[in-house]
């Protein structure tokens, strides 16, 4: 009971996770994963009172044996039909949670009726099984977070889940031969048959999945990986254009990533009174720090970003330190290794080279340096303020990605400015997601910042979005405007941004900006996930 209470709990938390990865909408995934479970074990606890006494063993055994099929294929088989047949997904993922919830469903009562012959009083039977149960919950949950979601895919989690199962099914089998008699050996060798079958997903599942998957990108995937904290694709067209996926939505392609990213950075290094602290959260892949690294005035540089999976890639994979310019290979450029953040104002600091290897050496602040954490975070923790803060966050597509994107967000943000700071963040399609781009311009007043909008034309993503400002005590829209179209000559720093785009920039069209929505995003009312969802339904 033990060892299945563990992999119940594991197999929600496995089926809950893929479906989030692949969908998307991770709370609902979740909650829609596990009340189905839940409710299907509840089916298959009613179902097992037709099974009779004699067959308790060799049913528990024989649906443990099938749930290891279940479990450790499940995943395949999701990724197989989401990319083959995605009309059929929803209908396979239920299925598949349905019956893996029956199956897990047998355990108690089988168990409880089983240990019937080894405790007769019903309250000590219960009592030993359900505390069981419970305890290899906790357990399973913990292994769940610490070390499977840390150090396996979750391919490889329904993979070692499955070969606990049989485990348990070993056990069964071996403790009750007398009640499985002729059975006994059929099911030994289903059971081989199985771990077998198991063995092999395990050595092909590399081969397996990049199929699958590549059958979601026209062009071919050069990098695939799942991270701690979200899922990495990098793709290269047969012209050599390289895009980049995080959770299957697009994050920049390389023919036209320097029109965002100029956009993103260009007209705040140039309004603001002073650039000597920049903040970058998010911008991971080292291309918002490439342009601010062109400005020799710039004393330093944070760049936050939570997955070290993420910067760790943009550092070393070559196609992306073509395009970053090796932005994060700069002799500038420090890893900082703190399990406290520390007073960046110290002057000495323990440093690591661009490989990430402890040199062992102290030296000067370094004009760059990296954190990996969650931004939110560094913002309530990290000492000092900053000149400029760039903001370059994905889309708000799921509730964690919302709130930052919250007033209690934005009254961090306010208060790492300097007093005469200047802020800016993309903000989605101002034409696509209209009402998720004005509620973000309406959270930042709310917090006591002017934001002004403006946006531009980006191939790969259509209509985009930013909004910038400053404390609102000091700048008004109409001052960050007059700013904003006094921006000089931009030649030697830019490829495609011009001070005449800048200003054309700033205007929208008739009604564009209306909106009869008044809410603003907090983190007890993410309406801005709402607002977003809604707008891209139709694509």
């Amino acid at each position: 009971m033990f060892l299945m209470g563990a992999c119940g709990i594991a197999y929600e938390y496995t089926l809950s996770k893929i479906a989030s990865d692949i969908l998307g909408n991770s709370a609902h995934q979740w909650a829609i994963v596990i009340a189905i479970m839940l409710f299907c074990m509840g089916l298959g606890a009613e179902i097992q009172k037709y099974i009779v006494d004699r067959q308790v063993v060799s049913m528990l055994a024989g649906s443990q044996i099938v749930l290891a099929i279940l479990g450790g294929y499940g995943a395949f088989a999701l990724l197989y039909v989401f990319s083959a047949y995605p009309s059929h997904f929803v209908l396979v993922k239920y299925l598949l949670v349905s019956a893996v919830g029956v199956l897990v469903g047998f355990e108690i009562p089988l168990l409880t009726r089983l240990n019937e012959d080894f405790s007769k009083d019903v309250k000590s039977n219960l009592a030993r099984i359900l505390k069981m149960d419970y305890l290899g919950a906790l357990l399973g949950a913990l292994i769940w977070v610490f070390v499977l979601l840390r150090k396996f895919t979750m391919i490889e989690a329904g993979l070692l889940l499955a070969l606990t199962t049989l485990l348990s099914a070993l056990i069964l089998i071996e403790s009750f031969p007398e009640k499985l008699g002729r059975v006994r050996k059929w099911m030994l060798t289903a059971l081989v048959m199985v771990t077998a079958l198991i063995g092999v997903a395990w050595k092909q599942g590399t081969n397996w999945t990049q199929t699958a998957e590549q059958r979601l990108y026209k062009d071919k995937i050069i990098f695939s990986k799942t991270t701690r904290y979200q899922h990495v694709v990098l793709t290269q067209s047969h012209q050599g254009n390289l895009s980049c996926f995080i959770n299957g939505h697009l994050q920049f392609n390389s023919v036209d990533e320097h029109m965002y990213h100029e956009h993103l950075v260009h007209p705040a290094l140039q309004i603001a009174p002073r650039r000597d602290r920049i903040l970058i959260l998010g911008g991971g892949d080292g291309l918002a720090l490439r342009e601010i690294l062109k400005y020799e005035d710039v004393e330093t540089v944070t760049l936050v970003d939570l997955d070290p999976a993420m910067t760790d890639l943009a550092r070393d994979n070559p196609y992306l330190q073509k395009l970053n310019q090796n932005s994060l290979n700069s002799p500038k450029v420090t890893t900082l290794k703190n399990e406290v953040l520390k007073d960046t104002s110290q002057k000495r600091v323990q440093i690591e080279n661009s490989r990430g290897i402890q040199t062992g050496q102290t030296g000067e602040l370094p004009e760059v340096y990296i954190f990996n954490m969650d931004a939110a975070q560094f913002l309530a923790q990290a000492p000092g303020r900053y000149d400029i803060i760039i903001v370059d966050f994905p889309d708000p597509n799921a509730p964690e990605l919302a709130n930052l994107y919250s007033q209690h967000f934005y009254g961090f943000l306010k208060k790492k400015l300097s007093a005469d700071g200047i802020f800016v963040q993309q903000s989605t399609s101002p034409y696509h997601a209209k009402e998720a781009f004005l509620c973000i311009g309406r959270t930042m007043e709310s917090a006591g910042l002017t934001a002004v909008p403006y946006h531009d034309n980006v191939p790969s993503f259509g209509e985009w979005g930013w909004w910038i400002g400053g404390p609102a005590n000091l700048y008004t829209p109409k001052k960050v405007k007059s700013l904003l179209q006094s921006v000089p000559s931009l030649t030697d720093l830019t490829e495609y941004l011009t001070p005449e785009l800048i200003k054309t920039a700033l205007y929208f069209g008739k009604n564009q900006l209306s909106t009869e929505e008044t809410a603003v995003n907090t983190l007890t009312n993410p309406c801005i996930h709402r607002y977003y969802l809604d707008a891209w339904k139709a694509y």
